[in-house]
């Protein structure tokens, strides 16, 4: 089985992507093998995917913001939303979190990094995986709440970011807790608020945004598992089940939650209706981010 994955190897994608696909080669006992196709805010992996053989043996990771965000920013996309995809399982939610470099910025919390970035007009930047990405719209967001001014910095994924953090290139991101796990424990990132509505468990002293000075700034992206669409239903159906049935596991729960990703797992038609009723969100957000 190839899985596409349209972000590079070390970043939050990437890595959830090769648990689930370790599960899977485990439990059907047939190799399940990542394939990175990058650029373009994942839209190349998600082209990829939407043109790939309908024959059972290509499934892929996607991100919700292909799905839900991307159609309010590109005037074009290589493929559609709506009609080039099987539905297989929703597979973990991504908590942000507002990060900054130790060495480089002395803020150590959401107000005093406002403070910081105010008194620097034309010098803030901050980092995303690319245009469109909740990241992008986090870091966006986040300037326009707080009230200070930054340049949006466009990199392939959280392996690139994390690099130009701690060199002092860009000063903050609102980035996927998974990629910054490491660092953040390591003393090198400086996990400032998370954006959701209770703290996470693995980091209990990083208050959440509301508790920071931001109320309602509750910002999780997920992620699915989908095929090309005319995929065998059979296919469809075994793999999330299956998907389903490892995500039960609570030492595979707090694996995850540790790594800084709630797994989810859903059916197709649950992960059809989440995709709709979220439709509307994303196009709000994408509308108050600017």
């Amino acid at each position: 089985m190839r899985v596409i994955v349209g972000f590079p190897p070390g970043g939050s994608l990437d890595v959830m992507t090769r648990l689930a696909a370790e599960q899977m080669t485990r439990r059907l006992g047939q190799p399940f093998v990542v394939e990175t196709r990058t650029g373009a805010s994942g839209n190349i992996g998600a082209e990829a995917l939407a043109r790939a053989t309908p024959d059972g043996y290509t499934i892929g990771t996607v991100s919700m913001h292909n799905l839900l965000i991307n159609p309010h920013l590109f005037k074009s996309l290589p493929y559609n939303p709506e009609r080039d995809f099987a539905w297989i399982s929703a597979m973990w939610d991504l908590p942000n979190v507002a990060v900054v470099a130790s060495q480089h910025v002395p803020a150590r919390t959401l107000q005093e990094f406002a403070e910081w970035a105010k008194a620097r007009p034309g010098r803030v930047s901050f980092g995303s995986s690319g245009v469109g990405t909740t990241i992008h719209l986090s870091g966006a967001y986040l300037a326009g709440r707080a009230g200070f001014e930054a340049q949006h910095v466009s990199f392939r994924g959280g392996a690139q970011t994390i690099p130009s953090l701690l060199s002092g290139d860009i000063q903050y991101a609102v980035d996927n807790l998974a990629s910054y796990v490491g660092v953040i424990q390591e003393g090198r990132i400086r996990a400032l608020a998370v954006a959701l509505p209770q703290r996470w468990p693995a980091l209990p002293d990083v208050p959440t945004m509301t508790e920071a000075g931001i109320p309602g700034f509750e910002v999780s992206p997920w992620h699915l598992w989908a095929a090309p669409r005319g995929t065998p239903q059979a296919v469809v159906d075994r793999i999330s089940a299956e998907v389903r049935s490892a995500w039960a596991d609570t030492a595979l729960q707090q694996r995850a939650i540790a790594m800084g990703a709630r797994l989810t797992g859903s059916t197709p038609d649950e992960l059809a209706a989440r995709l709709a009723k979220e439709k509307a969100v994303w196009a709000e957000m994408v509308k108050v981010s600017g």
